[in-house]
């Protein structure tokens, strides 16, 4: 299993706006499908967070828009985890053009995990954490987004 995420999308007609151009919020549309996708993949979909009585939820976002997509653009969307801490975990995004690799936005989001019937923070259960791997910004699995990792150490 990875520990950094590949999601590919092509943009759809229906997510330009009167701009000619994708508009901001597909690009947080996009960052959350691939964080649903990458959790699956580790274990955690939504049905077990679910029958768990806990789950994340976002409590902060932040995306850079570097450059703009448009209508049948195909898209990879990268994520990987770069903290946990006790009740929550941070999590990054990279929106490259597939044809070019060129990065059309960066993001990170600050997921709070919760209990469902309260709507409180808890700590992250052990089996959760353990399921997702942390990586770092030198970590040399991000090698997979080319030229477009440099933009993540300017990132901070």
């Amino acid at each position: 299993m990875t520990a950094v995420y590949r999601h590919s999308i092509v943009v759809a007609r229906e997510a330009i706006d009167a701009l000619g151009h994708a508009n901001n919020r597909e690009f947080l549309r996009w960052m959350e499908e691939a964080a649903v996708h990458h959790s699956d993949m580790r274990g955690w979909s939504s049905a077990r967070y679910l029958a768990g009585g806990a789950a994340w939820v976002a409590a902060q976002h932040r995306i850079d828009y570097l450059r703009p997509a448009f209508a049948g653009d195909a898209l990879g969307v990268w994520t990987w985890i770069e903290s946990i801490e006790a009740r929550t975990c941070r999590r990054r995004y990279l929106v490259a053009r597939e044809v070019d690799g060129k990065a059309l936005a960066l993001g990170v989001t600050v997921w709070a995990f919760i209990d469902l019937a309260s709507h409180r923070g808890v700590p992250v259960a052990p089996d959760v954490a353990a399921a997702f791997d942390v990586v770092a910004d030198d970590d040399p699995r991000l090698a997979v987004l080319g030229a477009a990792r440099r933009l993540l150490r300017r990132d901070r």
